[in-house]
């Protein structure tokens, strides 16, 4: 029998506590039924932004033509992926397109951005480093079908055209954002982070995890 394969959850804890963009809204928890109440049950009603915590976007958050997320190919959120330690340059930090060389990106389906050593779900960063539409163009180049970041958004917070995710829609990637990927070593790994059907839906909240990939076989 295969010896079970390590896994990484890569996603943000949501909680109210957690952070939110400025002016979104943010988790909270309101119980509908409680044992301790007499209820059968605990039953509960969630409200938050579909942009807290671990999330992917929908075409249609930055493109009213664009499909939403229940209809989007769940293929992408599915399979290997490598996870890349790079940082950001500039200010605002903008990961560097020189960075993405084609050794880096060789063979590579999904790419995760690791940014920083220390991830707290709790703080917002409004100078966060983001993708930016260069380095997309690279990665569509280099054929990439998903791209990850451990931060708030593939573009900075003040943007308001959105290139990095327009450049990203443009060549057919899919889009997570807010990983934690700080105890994760850069390397190949299996990605699942699939999106909740949500109907009309531009983006999802995800349960992000990596797997260790199997041993290679003689």
């Amino acid at each position: 029998m295969d010896a079970p394969r390590r896994i990484w959850d890569v996603s943000e804890p949501i909680e109210p506590s957690t952070a939110a963009f400025p002016g979104d809204t943010p988790f909270t928890q309101e119980w509908v039924l409680r044992q301790e109440h007499g209820g059968s049950c605990n039953v509960s009603t969630i409200r938050m932004s579909v942009h807290v915590g671990t999330h992917t976007d929908a075409p249609l958050h930055f493109d009213l033509a664009g499909a939403d997320i229940a209809s989007v190919d769940l293929r992408q959120y599915i399979g290997r992926c490598r996870v890349v330690d790079v940082r950001g340059c500039g200010s605002p930090a903008l990961i560097p397109a020189a960075v993405l060389t084609p050794a880096l990106l060789a063979d590579a389906e999904r790419v995760l951005f690791r940014t920083r050593d220390r991830h707290d779900h709790r703080t917002w960063e409004h100078g966060f480093t983001a993708l930016g539409p260069e380095a997309a163009r690279a990665l569509v180049g280099a054929g990439v079908r998903l791209v990850g970041i451990d931060t708030p958004s593939i573009d900075h917070a003040d943007s308001k055209d959105l290139q990095g995710h327009h450049v990203l829609h443009q060549g057919g990637v899919a889009i997570l954002e807010n990983l934690d990927l700080s105890q994760v070593p850069p390397g190949d790994y299996e990605l699942i982070a699939l999106p909740l059907r949500i109907v009309n839906g531009d983006s999802s909240p995800v349960r992000a995890i990596l797997r260790e990939l199997p041993p290679s076989t003689p």
